[in-house]
């Protein structure tokens, strides 16, 4: 080989990437998936806090992870295949928001690692997992338990409300037959008498609010669902407009807020899915119970619904708004 022959070979070699760094240019960042039943992809009140505390731990969106968020937008019927998609997409790792979308996310796989988002139910009653101390399987995650907080609520009601003797219970099939027996069960001690109607739908909500007046309600509940997180903001214009005063799980959706403090749930489900993707198994990840609760009253609504809060719901409130 000439010398001019052995240099365009040497300038060739050098050039050429080395197989280490090919192997870092085709690195898959890891990938983490959302299930998602109600809220749409573009919801940052949602989405938001679970990246930023994923960012807290170093995963940067775009960076250093990538995420794949997929909702049925209320059309449940789609969640296996949305699930589906998931698994054949070969996330990492899949957060499922609620008992629905953990369901449909355990039907498609028993492989993937899968966090879940607890908010009404037993996941071990439910078959998500063996035992909350060692779940044994591909799922793990949070889970509020939710015994007595939907009684609770509606004590809070008659220590607010005055003279309150009927109470409308809004609740979504889909998630509320757990809370409804509940407050049946509380009601006469409370001495009100409850009235439940169901609503499917965004769209069914003003319907209610019309029935509970038509019904003489003093008040109006609602139970867990993601539709009322949804539409926090209709409900909490619908009882301005029908001066029927509400308490919910969702701020800034009645005049008073009584639930689990769910701040505390996107730091926690990051923490699972940062030892997921440095290898742990789900299986050996102990289940944590949410089980700190926030009150919050907000006094314009209750000012503007001719409610005068007592100080014995005011001392015991975490948030009020003025």
């Amino acid at each position: 080989m000439t010398r001019r022959k052995l240099l365009i070979a040497l300038v060739i070699t050098l050039a050429l990437p080395s197989p280490s760094g090919l192997a870092q240019r085709e690195a898959k960042l890891p990938v983490i998936g959302m299930l998602v039943t109600h809220a749409p992809v573009t919801d940052e009140a949602l989405f938001a806090p679970f990246r930023d505390s994923l960012g807290k731990l170093g995963y940067e969106d775009g960076r250093s992870v990538t995420w794949r968020i997929v909702s049925a937008e209320g059309r449940l019927e789609k969640l296996p295949q949305l699930s589906r998609a998931l698994v054949d997409a070969k996330v990492d790792v899949i957060i499922a928001t609620n008992e629905l979308s953990t369901r449909a996310a355990k039907a498609a796989t028993d492989k993937l690692p899968i966090v879940m988002v607890g908010w009404g139910s037993d996941p071990v009653q439910e078959g998500f997992i063996r035992k909350l101390s060692h779940p044994g399987g591909n799922i793990t995650g949070t889970y509020a338990n939710p015994f007595g907080m939907d009684s609770k609520r509606l004590q809070i009601l008659t220590q607010t409300v005055p003279d309150l003797t009927r109470v409308t219970v809004i609740t979504d099939p889909a998630f509320g037959n757990r809370a409804v027996e509940e407050l049946r069960h509380a009601a006469p001690t409370l001495g009100v008498r409850l009235r439940v109607v169901k609503v499917r739908n965004g769209n069914e909500l003003e319907a209610a609010f019309l029935s509970a007046r038509q019904a003489h309600a003093g008040a109006i509940l609602a139970t867990f669902s993601p539709i009322f997180y949804l539409y926090r903001q209709q409900i909490a214009s619908l009882s301005l407009k029908y001066k029927i005063p509400g308490v919910t799980q969702s701020v800034q959706g009645g005049f008073i807020t009584y639930s689990v403090d769910n701040r505390e749930i996107p730091r926690r489900v990051a923490d699972y899915v940062d030892r997921i993707l440095k290898g742990a198994s789900p299986s050996d990840l102990p289940v944590q119970e949410i089980s700190t609760t926030r009150l919050v009253v907000d006094l314009r609504a209750a000012r503007a619904l001719g409610i005068t809060v007592p100080d014995s719901i005011l001392v015991r409130a975490d948030e009020v708004i003025e």
